[in-house]
């Protein structure tokens, strides 16, 4: 009887071992749900700004190319 106890006791070890396994993996799932989310929204962020600082970069050029501040000038024609 005593076999019996410790067969018992055994597979209850293991019962226990394997229902911690399966808890680990599941959080470890959801974990990694939470992070492949978290890279797609930082992905969608990215390419907004980049779109964004296009956008300001054509505004910026527009602004300089419509400035005389920032326009060459022809320095042998003024010295003439």
């Amino acid at each position: 009887m005593n076999s019996d106890t410790d067969g018992d006791m055994e597979n209850q070890a293991e019962l226990e071992e394997k229902t911690r396994l399966i808890n680990q993996v599941l959080e470890l799932q959801h974990t990694l749900e939470d992070l492949s989310a978290r890279v797609d929204a930082v992905k969608e962020e990215n390419l907004k700004l980049k779109s964004e600082n296009q956008v300001l970069g054509q505004y910026i050029e527009n602004l300089m190319s419509a400035s005389s501040v920032f326009q060459t000038t022809d320095t042998k024609s003024k010295r003439k």
